[in-house]
């Protein structure tokens, strides 16, 4: 029996763990000092390990294994190389350029990233959102510089001269000439934007960025792409309109000049359409089958160039085509300075796009193959795969899910396959790009609407999205109408709002919750939750499971009032009237000293809060114990709400306890000052730290002991 009465006795001593003393923290001159030296010293190894770092390709091209991987490159590089040529094309009509300048796009991004890229098998160049962005800032600048629209020009977009002399900061060169200036200046803008963040070491960023917010946005974007695609599809010259609520305004001019649609170029669209749309289909059936995608836009490409040359329908039926793409390559050239301050807004948002549509496709194959990116490497090699071209007469790129996931399927192991397909793109650049003449833009926005198909099919996603996460569903939804409806920039920024106002809002949304213990073990739960868990006599265990900020700290003295059934500020109010009543009917002893008469109101007062919740409920709440576990951090007006509630309970008589706090807690309730070192002990040696709620129910139990014999009741 004596062993059994000290092995209970054990189990009833509460749990006291000693606290590891903090260093003392540094000045701030002395942390800034420790940082400098350690970024800013140098060795041979601290030399190599930095520059190993910034050029991958220095790492994993000595230890290539040649006979192991480069079939495998090879074929993958042909491959993405000759999807390139015709999406490299397509795609420059999407950002307002001549195809010429796609084609460098694509040929400088390869090469780049290959040297600078951590990821071996994502596939840097030319994407559908990033264009239609960059094609957007393109066409205010023109218009802002007086150029003719699109409607107004010729075939060769080199006729159209500069009309608005008077504007100085216009460059003085043809259209042509002047959309690449400002494509080039908003690209090499968005890389000095991409490497100052790599710089500041931002690339975390990326994380606040979800996945339903990034295909919403892209969506979005693809229904805006999809429908500035339509007036080539059916042969108008209308301009492209710019502002907000861009879409409904495109609608509005097709339906407006319907009238004008080319016949040969509705044809030719229906029949592209016709045979790439079931063709893609094919290519996706098989995939698992088929050694690698057969190249049908290609295909397409080069019958429907001849048809066209052969045809002559440019010159009889007014059928508009590519125009002269020249061979070889031009000489580089600065961006235009004066141009900046008009676009920098414009290229910070293509710079955040860009990077995450990058990170995060590389880091979902380099999670599939197993194997770790940098996301601050990554934010180099995408700002140096803007920043150097640009020099040469290109624009904005980022990866593509499409082109990578060819480049997966067809055998890729390192970003050789890359180099492969820069090959490729060299060999039409300097030799194959002028039979491209005669080809149709309607072919050019066919190939991009089809390759929008992926985009779109979120849409059947969306009611599965719903049933597991409607959150998720919601950030998509409005992220997704506001970058198609509204503006596209504007778009990402709403989404990362709406995200954040989610997150915030799940702060709003917990409740405290009232605890019960399991028979057998010393567990808690919540009572409305599970069966068989019994509550303490005299004590209510709660449980709040989010932060106590300023911002919600309101709503937790309120959810907890309404959980234990008492309101403190109310009771007080209460027994105060009853005061004032008592002392005009004249009730009031007048010969009892004041000590005397406070100790009887405080009885009084305990003795009404024990009735009145006897009358609401089945217990009586003498002491709460609130469970902290789910309290992530407290600000000052967490740690402030804390202490108005304990005061207010203890003015009705009810004591309350804090069991579960993790260190950050402790530290800001310790700093804010709740444990009075007077009346709860010293700090650090607190008997009213409580690591476990069964520690803090004994407690209150052993004080309550001579009102009740504090048992469990079921």
């Amino acid at each position: 029996m004596l062993h059994e009465d000290g092995a209970e006795a054990d189990l009833q001593e509460p749990l006291i763990l000693e606290r590891v003393e903090k260093e003392p923290e540094k000045k701030w001159y002395t942390f800034v000092s420790d940082r400098a030296k350690k970024h800013c010293s140098c060795s041979p190894q601290k030399a190599k390990s930095k520059i190993l770092g910034f050029v991958p390709i220095l790492k994993w091209l000595p230890h290539y294994k040649l006979r192991d991987w480069i079939l495998g490159d090879i074929m993958s590089g042909i491959i993405v190389g000759i999807l390139l040529v015709p999406q490299s094309i397509a795609y420059s009509l999407l950002a307002s350029q001549d195809p010429i300048y796609g084609l460098y796009t694509s040929f400088f991004s390869s090469i780049i990233y290959a040297i600078l890229g951590s990821s071996r098998h994502i596939s840097v160049g030319i994407f559908g959102v990033l264009c239609l962005l960059v094609g957007q800032v393109v066409d205010r600048e023109l218009a802002l510089a007086g150029y003719l629209p699109e409607s107004s020009t010729g075939i060769n977009n080199s006729e159209s001269l500069l009309t608005g002399q008077e504007n100085s900061s216009a460059v003085a060169c043809d259209r042509s000439c002047y959309a690449i200036t400002v494509g080039a200046t908003v690209t090499f803008t968005a890389g000095i934007y991409q490497v100052l963040m790599g710089l500041l070491q931002v690339g975390f960023v990326s994380v606040y960025l979800s996945d339903s917010l990034l295909s919403g946005f892209a969506t979005g974007a693809s229904l805006t792409i999809l429908t500035s695609q339509l007036k080539y599809l059916l042969g108008l010259k209308i301009p492209r309109p710019q502002g907000w609520f861009t879409l409904f305004k495109t609608w509005y001019g097709l339906f407006a000049n319907l009238a004008q649609t080319n016949i040969c170029d509705l044809i030719t669209s229906l029949v592209c359409l016709a045979v790439l749309i079931p063709a893609k289909e094919l290519n996706d059936r098989f995939k698992s089958k088929l050694k690698a995608p057969i190249p049908f836009e290609l295909f397409v490409v080069i019958v429907a160039t001849l048809a066209s040359h052969f045809g002559h329908f440019n010159s009889e039926y007014g059928s508009g085509v590519a125009g002269d793409i020249p061979t070889g390559f031009l000489p580089p050239q600065l961006p235009a300075w004066k141009l900046i301050p008009n676009v920098a807004v414009d290229a910070f948002s293509i710079a955040i796009v860009g990077f995450a549509i990058t990170v995060s496709l590389s880091e979902m194959f380099a999670k599939k193959h197993g194997y770790t990116v940098d996301a601050n490497q990554e934010m180099y090699a995408i700002g140096f795969c803007n920043i150097l071209p640009s020099f040469f007469r290109c624009f904005t790129t980022s990866a593509a899910l499409t082109k990578t996931l060819v480049k997966e399927s067809t055998g890729c192991q390192t970003q050789m396959s890359g180099l492969i397909a820069a090959v490729v793109l060299l060999l039409v650049l300097l030799v194959i790009a002028p039979l491209f003449y005669s080809l149709q833009k309607c072919v050019l926005a066919v190939i991009i609407v089809v390759n929008l198909r992926g985009a779109l099919r979120k849409f059947r996603d969306l009611p599965r999205m719903w049933h597991v996460n409607r959150i998720d569903a919601a950030i998509w939804l409005i992220t997704m109408a506001t970058s198609a409806l509204v503006n596209t920039e504007l778009g990402l920024l709403v989404g990362v709002l709406v995200s954040a106002f989610f997150v915030l809002g799940r702060t709003q949304q917990a409740h405290v919750l009232e605890l019960g213990r399991t028979p057998t073990r010393e567990h808690y739960e919540n009572v409305s939750s599970y069966h068989g868990l019994r509550t303490h006599s005299g004590v209510a265990v709660f449980r709040y499971g989010a932060p106590i900020y300023y911002a919600n700290q309101s709503l937790f003295k309120k959810s907890l009032y309404k959980c234990a059934a008492l309101n403190p500020v109310r009771e007080k109010a209460q027994r105060l009237k009853f005061k004032n009543k008592k002392q005009e009917a004249g009730e009031m002893p007048k010969g009892k000293s004041e000590d005397k008469l406070s100790t009887e109101n405080e009885a009084e007062a305990a003795a009404s809060v024990t009735v009145m919740l006897e009358e609401r409920s089945s217990i009586a709440v003498r002491s709460l114990v609130i469970d902290c576990s789910g309290v992530l951090f407290l600000d000052t007006a967490g740690v402030n709400a804390l202490n108005e509630v304990r005061k207010d309970y203890r003015e009705v008589a009810v004591e309350v306890l804090l069991a579960q706090c993790n260190t950050s807690v402790l530290e800001s309730l310790e700093r804010g000052g709740y444990y009075d070192s007077k009346k709860d002990g010293e700090v650090g040696k607190n008997n009213l730290i409580f690591f476990t709620i069964t520690d803090a129910v004994n407690y209150v139990q052993s004080l309550n002991v001579p009102n009740g014999d504090g048992g469990n009741k079921s």
